[in-house]
């Protein structure tokens, strides 16, 4: 991994243990700079009140320059929260990750928008084309070229 993307996920996960996650939001692993693993819960009063996710953050060399790829993890245990951005495979449809994606962004602020992304959810419902997609999608979210509506995060 290149130096630039190994300094600034070190100082992220840095701050991560000195003051830890914002409410709702716990680290789970992070035993090396490629990929990390958080839980989400969306607090107070939402559709997905007491539901708990894992999500997934993978990151390249070019890390903070470009985005890291990330999703929610679908395992037996748990599925993808079901959300008209968030395909059943856990690719998630948010300009913050793809188009709209700044190095100012932390890990951290990340989570928080997803779980404000969440926590704003007026109806669970999966994306029109869930099926089609998720049958031709790539591994990596970061290669597919979603197309934003104004209603993105």
């Amino acid at each position: 991994m290149a130096s630039i993307s190994a300094r600034r996920l070190r100082k992220e996960l840095n701050e991560i243990n000195v003051e830890g996650c914002p409410a709702g939001i716990k680290l789970l692993s992070a035993d090396n700079f490629d990929t990390w693993l958080f839980s989400i819960e969306v607090l107070g009063e939402s559709l997905y009140q007491g539901e708990v996710f894992k999500l997934m953050f993978r990151f390249d060399a070019n890390y903070p320059i470009s985005a890291p790829a990330v999703q929610f993890v679908v395992d037996e245990t748990r599925g993808a929260p079901i959300h008209p951005h968030i395909y059943s495979n856990g690719h998630i449809c948010a300009s913050i990750l793809g188009t709209e994606w700044s190095p100012v962004l932390s890990v951290s602020a990340v989570c928080v928008t997803l779980q404000s992304m969440l926590a704003s959810c007026k109806v669970k419902e999966r994306p029109v084309d869930n099926d089609r997609y998720v049958r031709t999608a790539p591994d990596n979210p970061k290669k597919t070229r979603f197309q934003y509506d104004g209603d993105t995060v």
